[in-house]
């Protein structure tokens, strides 16, 4: 009997100590997997561009596509993902602002040109007066919007709204331009509904449509819209953003970027 008990004994400690052995065996697996949202075109083609480069390093990084611009965020700051890289931080630093979070840049990759594009004329100077222009509707990029409206000579907006800007800030109108504000994921597909719209690149370029080759106006190269790398405020320092961050300003995307997008619809800032 009490050999049987020693038996039994000893299979409950080899249990119990192999329980924390494997959890610990788990959670270190757990945390070399980086999860990391973006929208499709450029951002999710250069992230996985370096997912074999932070394999070597053994990091797994899991890239995960979303097509709109609040969503990556949210998911950024609940922790369900644990980055994102789709926007530039006038565009973070509003959504910090309205939404209460806590969103921090870790490094600038690209700019991608706005531009004003149009199925039904060839040049800015045939677009007529009371034409229908589609924005963005979200914030920064929709006075990022108005704004190259303003530097093509079609409004003038208040200084005072800057990058917030909304179009009941223009202060100027000539041409009677009217406006329907859109999400800006829909803009491509309602390019021929409205006389022309300001797509932002990394909408256009999936719709097939370049600013070098297509737009009408275009954002100058030396654009402040520096497409970042974003995580919530305390994870700056993990390993794994840091070698993200390294693999993306590296000369291998460099090269990349430069050689897929040689007419600057996507500029690379490093």
């Amino acid at each position: 009997m009490k050999t049987y008990l020693k038996k039994i004994g000893f299979i409950l400690a080899a249990v119990f100590f192999a329980v924390p052995v494997f959890a610990g065996g788990s959670k270190d697996k757990k945390s070399s997997i980086l999860t990391v949202g973006a929208t499709p075109e450029p951002h999710a083609a250069i992230l996985n561009l370096l997912v074999d480069d932070l394999a070597k390093e053994g990091i797994t990084l899991k890239v995960v596509e979303f097509t709109d611009y609040v969503t990556p965020n949210d998911a950024v700051e609940s922790g369900e993902i644990d980055a994102n890289y789709f926007q530039h931080v006038p565009y973070m630093e509003t959504f910090n602002k309205e939404k209460g979070y806590h969103l921090v840049s870790v490094v600038g990759v690209h700019v991608e040109p706005l531009a004003l594009y149009s199925k039904k004329y060839k040049k800015v100077t045939d677009i007529p007066a009371g034409s229908t222009i589609a924005i963005p509707n979200d914030p920064t990029n929709e006075g990022r919007a108005l704004l190259l409206l303003q530097s093509a000579g079609f409004i003038k907006v208040d200084g005072k709204a800057g990058l917030t800007a909304v179009p009941s800030d223009i202060t100027e109108n000539k041409n009677n331009l009217k406006f329907k504000e859109i999400e800006a994921a829909s803009l491509p597909r309602v390019l021929g509904d409205v006389d022309a719209a300001i797509i932002n690149g990394n909408y256009a370029l999936p719709a097939g449509l370049t600013a070098a080759r297509d737009g009408l106006v275009v954002e100058g190269k030396d654009s402040p819209y520096v497409n970042v790398l974003v995580v919530k405020d305390g994870k700056q320092n993990d390993p794994r953003i840091k070698a993200l961050a390294k693999a993306l300003t590296s000369q291998k995307v460099k090269d990349y970027i430069l050689k897929t997008y040689p007419n600057g619809d996507v500029v690379p800032v490093f």
